[in-house]
């Protein structure tokens, strides 16, 4: 059946099967679960942000560290993988110019760009380099109104648009995009924001004469799902919880079994110290945090833009640190809106092929898509 499987063509990079892997960042998704994803013939992605964390001298170096850290990794994915491995970014990161630079100097197929509009780009890339990189530029959105701004100000100032966008609904794990109020409003559904965002870029796709892939992200769990969006007229999805669940997964044992234990009423909405509202797995950590209780920290420099770490009951980046450890007295885990769907462990190899064969049931019935309301 696998014959009808649409693959994902990202301006020429094709991969086998319609699937992006999310880049979890603080050493959830590293060269071990990219490398893997890559393999199955998807597209594997290394989560940048807060790399280095992992590197003995981060306190003391950290953009050495973190540029150290993710040079290490995607030459690790290399060595086991000739699929196609690729790079998220926040572009709110203190040192985001320094590891876009670091990736596209190691040649990664695709950067995924998210958490801030990419619309400046490194000294050395402008004008003529960025139209000639072969990485892939593939900006991360979640609304019609700020695809159209990336596009119109990269057509203007750069002579090119992107190669793909990824858009982001509420249902998805870690900072959102979305205000409180906006998560559960239907209006802010991935189901309406997708062919929002097709519209919006049609305009730029036809002066640059060139298919803009759309990729949908956000509570896509199942194989129907990823049916539903294609139908809507993405080219492919992103999927990143349903990753954590795999042995291939760079987190240890104790985070994956913290998806794999959770109940629907575990998966809770909380305000991160970076200004933004996130998806998480309730845990004794975050509730001592909304009962006002602080977890004291020093701050050797400022990671995110828009953290006030002198305001900020706790380290975020440190708690996520301690729960890819497992250290969840200290930390608790991102999660996307269906974790609790999960009930055990697989293989990357097994989840992807599982994925495909219910997509291709779904192609094979030709499914309605249920009304939108």
């Amino acid at each position: 059946m696998e014959e009808k499987i649409p693959g994902l063509n990202i301006n020429g990079l094709v991969a086998k099967v319609p699937i992006v892997q999310g880049g979890m960042s603080v050493g959830i998704s590293l060269s071990g679960l990219a490398s893997a994803v890559a393999n199955e013939g998807g597209i594997g992605v290394i989560g940048g942000a807060a790399i280095g964390m992992l590197e003995p001298d981060f306190h003391k170096n950290y953009r050495e560290a973190n540029q150290r850290a993710l040079r290490k990794e995607i030459r690790k994915a290399r060595d086991k993988t000739d699929g196609i491995v690729g790079v998220n970014l926040m572009v709110a990161l203190t040192d985001y110019e320094e590891l876009l630079m670091t990736a596209i100097d190691e040649g990664v197929d695709a950067l995924f760009l998210g958490a801030g509009l990419p619309l400046k780009f490194p000294a050395d890339l402008l004008p003529d380099r960025i139209r000639k990189i072969k990485t892939k530029l593939v900006p991360i959105v979640s609304s019609g109104r700020a695809a159209r701004i990336i596009f119109r100000h990269w057509a203007r100032k750069y002579k090119r648009i992107p190669d793909a966008v990824v858009v982001e609904g509420p249902k998805a794990g870690g900072h959102l995009g979305f205000k409180r109020e906006q998560i559960d409003d239907p209006e802010y559904r991935l189901e309406k924001l997708v062919p929002e965002v097709i519209e919006a870029i049609e305009p730029f796709e036809k002066e640059f004469a060139k298919k803009v892939p759309v990729i949908a992200a956000g509570g896509i769990y199942s194989g129907r799902d990823i049916y539903k969006f294609l139908k809507l007229g993405a080219s492919g999805v992103q999927m990143a919880t349903r990753f954590v669940a795999t042995h291939e997964c760079d987190a240890s044992q104790e985070f994956k079994m913290q998806y794999v234990r959770a109940k629907k009423e575990d998966i809770v909405i909380i305000d991160s110290p970076v200004g933004l509202p996130g998806r998480a797995i309730r845990n004794s950590f975050l509730e001592k945090v909304s009962r006002g209780e602080k977890a004291p920290f020093t701050c050797p420099w400022k990671c995110l833009r828009t953290c006030d770490y002198r305001k900020s009951p706790y380290c975020i980046a440190l708690a996520l640190t301690n729960a890819k450890k497992g250290k969840f007295a200290y930390g608790f885990a991102f999660a996307g809106a269906n974790a609790y769907l999960v009930d055990k462990i697989v293989s990357v190899k097994e989840l992807i092929t599982e994925l495909i064969d219910d997509l291709s049931r779904a192609i094979s019935a030709n499914l309605s898509l249920p009304q939108m309301g």
